[in-house]
């Protein structure tokens, strides 16, 4: 295989959005972001109109990171052009980016980080509909990710059902307590040295190159997940621990557990029987439990009444990282089964 950059069999339009919603976040972060739109061999050719699939990111994920390239391995815009150049019915892939000071939005509404599933949902998609010959209903509509992009997979179609009907979730975040608790206690030891503020913390992190010291990694999501789902509503992020102790603080953790996947199933229950398709997959060594999360989730999705025929799930040996030979595999897959 060789190491450069490969033509590609489609097309690869790189954009600069400008966001309205996003203009005044709390964080200053740029409301101008970019956007990647992928259309398949034979688009130009035709006036066909195709099914969209929507990819997004992990945690300190940003869409410049689809072009990384490591040895012996392509970067997705190659190995997605792969599948629809091998026969895979073409599909429209759109590149979201959601990045955020803290690292990561988890594709939500907060007022700690700003309107990024408004900034998806209402901005994004209307235009990509707009300047694409998409099928714009929700049955011709999928969303896939890993790990952060994984919950918001999870959370988006359940969400907005009247624009996804489909999702691939790859080490999705889920299943809370199995997932996150146990970084809350490595956080307490690790604040220690920081006088247990969290805001000691970010102002040497900000002061130094990134991820120099032990901890940084746990640290940062600590604070940026707590951003995107505790804030206060002055964006004020609260942690759903206490920094001393790792007392669970109950108003706070109950904020995290309102977004768990594998919780909200049951509340968006009508939604989820109306999904068309729903791939879930995750390592059994993964290092955040997300495969207890995946296999909580499936279960989630069938008791709300999901047909079996509509779902794909397998657990694979493997940790967390190096797992992008994955999302080829579920874009063949959901290509092959939204409506046309």
């Amino acid at each position: 295989m060789l190491p450069w950059e490969a033509p590609l069999a489609g097309r690869l339009d790189r954009h600069t959005f400008d966001s309205t919603v996003l203009r005044g976040n709390p964080l200053g972060d740029p409301h101008e972001r970019p956007l990647w739109v992928y259309v398949p061999p034979g688009y130009a050719e035709s006036t066909e109109r195709y099914p969209a699939i929507y990819v997004i990111q992990g945690y300190t994920g940003h869409l410049g990171m689809w072009a990384n390239r490591s040895a012996f391995r392509q970067p997705l815009p190659e190995t997605a052009d792969a599948v629809f150049a091998g026969g895979a019915p073409g599909c429209v892939l759109v590149y979201v980016d959601a990045w955020t000071s803290y690292g990561g939005s988890q594709f939500v509404d907060s007022p700690g980080t700003g309107r990024y599933h408004s900034y998806l949902c209402d901005e994004v998609v209307p235009w990509v509909d707009e300047h694409y010959r998409t099928l714009a209903r929700p049955q011709s509509r999928a969303i896939a990710g890993k790990s952060s992009g994984g919950f918001g997979a999870m959370i988006t179609p359940m969400l907005r059902p009247d624009l996804f009907g489909a999702l691939a979730t790859h080490a999705g975040d889920a299943l809370y307590e199995a997932s996150y608790i146990p970084d809350f206690a490595r956080s307490v030891r690790l604040l220690r040295d920081y006088d247990h503020d969290v805001f000691r913390w970010w102002e040497d992190f900000r002061s130094r190159t990134a991820f120099t010291k032990q901890g940084d990694e746990t640290l940062l999501m600590m604070l940026g997940v707590s951003a995107c789902f505790s804030a206060g509503a002055d964006g004020t992020p609260e942690l759903p621990f206490d920094p001393v102790s790792g007392v669970l603080r109950d108003a706070a953790w109950q904020r995290w557990l309102d977004w768990d996947p594998v919780r909200m199933v049951a509340r968006h229950a009508e939604a989820v029987r109306s999904l068309h398709a729903v791939w879930i997959d995750a390592g059994t060594r993964d290092e955040w439990f997300l495969d207890l999360g995946a296999v909580a989730f499936r279960d989630a999705v069938r008791a709300a009444g999901l047909p079996e025929e509509r779902l794909s799930f397998e657990l694979f040996d493997a940790g967390h990282g190096a797992i992008d030979y994955r999302y080829p595999l579920a874009l063949r897959w959901l290509a092959g089964r939204l409506a046309r």
